[in-house]
């Protein structure tokens, strides 16, 4: 997969965050659940393509999260989307990743994102609920709907970025 299409993938999942996923949304979970596509596919890039691809990535993605919905604090979103795909990359990197090695990597780096997240807002003052509260109402609601978001895109995003592993390798072999 060239970058290209990986940019032009990411953006398509940037605007259905922003956008039809919320017309798509029952109203009483408008306020509770936060999707992360964004975050998804920058862990399948670090768990299928490289850690430096998911630390641009989710760097540059993350940064426009950070400006169009985020304003307050600008790169709260960059540095914890960037720094989460890098460390998943950086895990995976020698092994074989199976559907629960990604599905538990990818639950776990989703709870680590939106705790370091709640974190930060909670040192700025912008938060002001307890940790509990968001875990119950925030972060699981939103770690549910992460898995089964990537659940339903496994197959797919795992026959790409391994297609394109393997142009790569037989360019360089030649």
């Amino acid at each position: 997969m060239s970058m290209q299409r990986i940019i032009v993938v990411m953006l398509l999942f940037f605007l259905s965050e922003g956008t039809i996923f919320y017309w798509l949304l029952p109203e009483s979970l408008i306020g509770r659940v936060v999707p992360h596509f964004m975050l998804a596919f920058v862990l399948f890039a670090g768990l299928y393509r490289n850690r430096h691809t998911a630390l641009i990535l989710g760097m540059s993605f993350g940064l426009l999260q950070d400006l169009a919905f985020y304003g307050k604090i600008i790169g709260v979103h960059a540095f914890t989307m960037a720094t989460v795909g890098y460390l998943a990359g950086l895990l995976m990197e020698r092994k074989r990743s199976t559907l629960f090695m990604a599905m538990s990597m990818i639950l776990m780096s989703t709870l680590v994102y939106d705790t370091i997240v709640y974190f930060i807002y909670s040192v700025f003052k912008l938060t002001h609920g307890t940790f509990q509260w968001a875990l119950l109402h925030h972060i699981l609601p939103s770690l549910f709907l992460q898995v089964l978001f990537s659940l339903a895109l496994y197959v797919p995003l795992r026959r790409w970025f391994e297609s394109s592993g393997k142009k790569k390798s037989d360019e360089d072999e030649e």
